[in-house]
């Protein structure tokens, strides 16, 4: 019986990455042109996972999904692994070549794509093409769809050379980030536990509400992994979206959530009067175990 897997567009670089994670396990894809879509997909049991992008090298936290994730749904993570964000220049040559017969990038008037992949590319822009117009997008696929749909405009798109090749359009300039150390962050969130890989690697992602009247609260929050020689990767305040200036942590921790010293460090965070939301404990996957 194949999994379902809900997920941006066909050509964007949440479908090059989830076919790494899967390999060759019989899937079904469901592609969303909208993150929200994507999850409620899964909330609404029409697929049994989700695949969220969450964070990039270049441009951090991708914040809307984060959200989500938080905000608006109750699922899981079941997985974590990374995939490099190889974006290209894509359009029709044939519209934006001078009287030479060379490409004059000259001629582009706007370029579409999702925020975070026109923030990786924006000395590139600058660079080869100031005059043109930026619009973002839900995906990078998407704006490679508004390309190839509008002809003899002058339009180009930032995206994969997958998207490219599915919409018949031509890869203007390759790999145009601005680093060439841009990885994307995905989770794969949903019920059921992830199992199609094994990793040695496990970890635990968390949030921690601070109670109102502590002052130093943080302090001893880090305090109860730091003694315990716990090592956090990531610590990052968001807005609990309820009263200004109020904020939670989302922690990700370096072990699994059944490891000896890491329910005593929450039980003692508990005690802090602190509301600890277990986000999920899980493999994660380096790029180079998935190649």
């Amino acid at each position: 019986m194949s999994m379902s897997i809900a997920l941006l567009p066909a050509g964007s670089v949440s479908d090059e990455a989830a076919k790494k994670l899967f390999g060759n396990e019989e899937v079904t894809w469901k592609h969303h042109r909208l993150i929200a879509d994507v999850f409620l997909s899964t909330v609404n049991n029409v697929s049994q996972y989700s695949i969220i992008p969450i964070e990039n090298t270049i441009e951090g936290s991708v914040s809307l999904h984060m959200d989500w994730l938080v905000h608006e749904v109750d699922l899981p993570i079941q997985a974590e692994w990374v995939y490099p964000s190889i974006q290209n220049l894509i359009g029709r040559r044939s519209e934006l070549t001078g009287p030479d017969g060379e490409l004059d990038l000259s001629k582009i008037k706007k370029v579409f794509s999702h925020p975070v992949a026109i923030a990786q590319c924006l000395q590139f822009l600058r660079a080869e093409m100031p005059q043109a117009e930026k619009e973002t997008v839900g995906s990078t696929s998407e704006g490679v769809r508004i390309v190839r749909d509008n002809p003899d405009n002058g339009w180009a798109a930032i995206g994969t050379a997958t998207a490219a090749a599915n919409q018949q359009l031509d890869v203007l300039a390759s790999e145009i980030t601005d680093h060439n150390n841009n990885f994307t962050r995905f989770l794969l969130v949903g019920n059921e536990p992830f199992t199609a890989r094994e990793s040695a690697t496990r970890k635990t992602s968390i949030l921690i509400t601070l109670p109102d009247d502590f002052p130093g609260a943080l302090h001893r929050v880090l305090s109860a992994f730091a003694w315990r020689k716990i090592n956090l990767s990531k610590i990052e305040s968001r807005p609990t979206k309820r009263q200004l200036g109020t904020y939670y942590f989302y922690i990700d921790i370096d072990m699994a959530l059944d490891t000896v010293l890491l329910p005593s460090a929450l039980e003692e965070i508990e005690a802090l009067g602190c509301q600890v939301r277990i986000l999920g404990s899980y493999p994660s996957f380096t790029y180079e175990q998935l190649s």
